[in-house]
């Protein structure tokens, strides 16, 4: 009996060892099974149960060994909390141009705030990203676990590091809610990231709180992305090849520990399997997705997986989402903790700002070989 030859395509992209050439598979875009990006329920993360801590911690270190991304429900995070922060996401997105532009991150000391359509492409193989956003850098004074009172106590080899800024809050004064909104947000992010790194550290087979100096000032960002819907394929284009066309955000991998994601009901992101096929991990009401970063499979010597994926919202309509990136203090030290029965350690130790500076260098080379 013949078996079907599936047509492929190449993709190009950076990646912790420079640039790579993946194989994708021109097949139908289809939704990740359950058993692809599960629904984990991490309510028992927050128990005083050590057992019912660590059997959520087998649940995400098997989501972590497969695919490298999962769903999370019972996270915490109060709904009014989010719902606010898209509200305020949408008002600031919805402003004439030039108010926007006010807050050019640019013009910033450590380029927080808004950056405006056609001035990003994650990858540049892949085109100019479909996309306007905002950021923000990790502030201590937003960290309930440091605070206004707990600033003098920073070391000064920390201080160093931080990028925060009043800057885009300054300059969006005319949408008040927007800070106020976010900043919320930002809190109750930077508490589940805490809570879910000594998950993923019970799951490793480490003592929970072993990470938990290395995170006290965390290298992490806050973002908010707005996509403009890209033109809708027929349904004859749609069916014959995932591979084509403008993308929202450009096929890439994080850099750091992990990714908390809140999407809206839109639904537009994609995710490539072992197998090199695209799937859609389609918005789950409540939930929330997470995936590992580059770091993350550093120091699990390559047994958790950071996953490629993209964005292409072709719903018709606007769509938000809001990533919170979550890594070591860039001041800290990314250093293999596992490595399995047989294997060699595959990775030296390396600084976390060279490491995230090597990441943002080899995206950048990549842009420049499209360029040239």
């Amino acid at each position: 009996m013949a078996t079907e030859t599936v047509e492929t395509t190449q993709l190009r992209l950076a990646s912790p060892n420079g640039i790579v050439t993946r194989t994708i598979l021109k097949t139908p875009l289809r939704d990740a099974l359950p058993s692809e990006i599960p629904v984990i329920d991490i309510s028992p993360t927050f128990s005083d149960s050590l057992q019912d801590r660590k059997a959520v911690a087998q649940q995400v270190r098997a989501a972590a060994q497969n695919m490298g991304f999962f769903y999370i429900k019972n996270h915490g995070i109060p709904a009014d909390v989010t719902r606010d922060a898209y509200e305020a996401s949408l008002a600031f997105f919805r402003q004439d141009t030039d108010n926007k532009m006010r807050a050019d991150s640019r013009k910033a000391k450590w380029e927080n705030g808004y950056r405006a359509p056609a001035t990003q492409r994650l990858n540049p193989y892949e085109g100019v990203d479909v996309r306007e956003s905002f950021s923000y850098r990790y502030d201590p004074r937003y960290d309930d676990t440091v605070g206004e009172k707990g600033l003098e106590e920073i070391p000064e080899e920390v201080k160093r590091y931080l990028r925060c800024e009043e800057y885009p809050w300054d300059k969006t004064r005319n949408l008040p809610q927007l800070k106020e909104s976010l900043t919320r947000h930002i809190r109750e992010c930077l508490r589940l990231a805490r809570a879910l790194t000594r998950c993923f550290a019970l799951g490793l087979g480490l003592e929970e709180g072993c990470f938990d100096g290395k995170v006290k000032y965390p290298d992490a960002s806050y973002g908010l992305n707005y996509y403009p819907p890209l033109e809708r394929p027929t349904e004859e284009e749609e069916e014959e090849d995932a591979t084509e066309g403008r993308v929202s955000i450009g096929s890439h991998t994080d850099f750091q520990l992990f990714t908390i994601l809140w999407q809206d009901s839109q639904g537009g992101l994609e995710v490539l399997n072992k197998q090199g096929q695209w799937l859609r991990a389609r918005p789950i009401e409540g939930t929330l997705v997470v995936n590992l970063g580059d770091c993350m499979q550093r120091i699990t010597n390559d047994a958790y997986v950071s996953t490629v994926h993209r964005a292409r919202n072709r719903s018709g309509r606007e769509r938000v989402s809001i990533p919170f990136f979550w890594g070591f203090g860039l001041h800290e030290t990314c250093s293999v903790v596992v490595v399995g029965e047989g294997e060699e350690r595959r990775y030296e130790d390396v600084r976390c700002e060279e490491w995230v500076a090597r990441r943002i260098r080899d995206m950048k080379r990549v842009g420049e070989m499209v360029d040239e």
